[in-house]
């Protein structure tokens, strides 16, 4: 498809503080997008909007809050007269067995992956059918493919992915574009945080190549851009992923195979897997819940 410069645009990224959310706004502000940053850090949300090229602003907000999310909307409209794209980035995980999970994490992951999304698109919407846009749904490889121990997440991850392909065919009538963004394992702070447990961090090193790698963040974020520059329907941030869409009815079966052996070598080891939510992103969505000023 052809490329739409991103010059002028407006672009709205949810969990901007860090990650792929941060990366990604200085990359679209490069290209003379003016960016509002949307997230739960508001002190790391200022650092990256102070360290953007062009105009740019930040809103301390949860995505699954509704209308704090439609103020945000309404107060980004007034600011730069329009919004050309949304990304709803914003997520957190958590691991470990479900039996055992922690109930208000599990529900947790669900809600700001999930609901969160719907709650950004539902804000939006009514601006970006007016400016013709596009909004980027970021998924991911656990939208794909199950996995043991990533209940919560595989599941808001193939949740958010039928959603936003359910949408596709609501809005496109109305000149907006839709994508869904997929990612597999990549440099971050949520991915490292889930490194840190060392059964998770072994069980991940098992899976087949080139699923047990851990990719950088530059080259994945450059592919999102593309995307985004393209209005693209589906974007990769890893080469491979493309491939997976051919073999993914497969995949349900062989997990279930493979998984269960896995699941028998580890047991002995499985009491000590954290269930909270991941990495410093985990831990603002931790302290907001608390109601803990991050």
């Amino acid at each position: 498809m052809t490329k739409v410069s991103l010059e002028g645009q407006v672009a709205v990224v949810t969990g901007a503080a860090r990650g792929v959310g941060e990366l990604l706004a200085r990359k679209l502000s490069a290209r003379g997008a003016k960016v509002a940053l949307v997230g739960l850090e508001p002190d790391a949300l200022k650092q990256v909007s102070d360290r953007l090229h062009g105009e740019s602003g930040f809103w301390h907000a949860d995505v699954t809050d509704h209308e704090a999310m439609a103020q945000v909307a309404t107060e980004v409209k007034e600011r730069f007269g329009k919004v050309d794209i949304v990304v709803a980035n914003a997520g957190v995980a958590n691991g470990g067995p479900f039996v055992e999970s922690d109930p208000v994490a599990w529900r947790r992951v669900i809600e700001v992956n999930l609901i969160g999304s719907a709650v950004t698109a539902r804000a939006f919407l009514p601006v970006l059918m007016e400016s013709r846009g596009y909004l980027l749904q970021i998924a991911s490889l656990a939208a794909i493919t199950p996995a043991p121990m990533m209940t919560a997440y595989c599941a808001s991850k193939s949740g958010v992915e039928a959603y936003a392909h359910s949408l596709r065919a609501e809005v496109g009538h109305k000149g907006v574009r839709v994508g869904v963004g997929y990612l597999s394992w990549t440099d971050t702070d949520m991915v490292r945080g889930a490194d840190q447990d060392e059964v998770m961090r072994e069980l991940r090193q098992r899976l087949p190549w080139p699923s047990n790698k851990t990719y950088p963040l530059g080259p994945a974020v450059d592919r999102i851009v593309a995307g985004i520059e393209r209005r693209s329907s589906h974007v990769y941030a890893q080469w491979w992923l493309r491939g997976m869409q051919g073999v993914r009815g497969y995949l349900p079966g062989i997990i279930g195979a493979v998984g269960q052996r896995e699941m028998r070598r580890f047991e002995p080891r499985l009491k000590g897997v954290g269930t909270g939510l991941v990495g410093a992103g985990g831990a603002a969505d931790e302290q907001r819940q608390q109601g803990i000023s991050p």
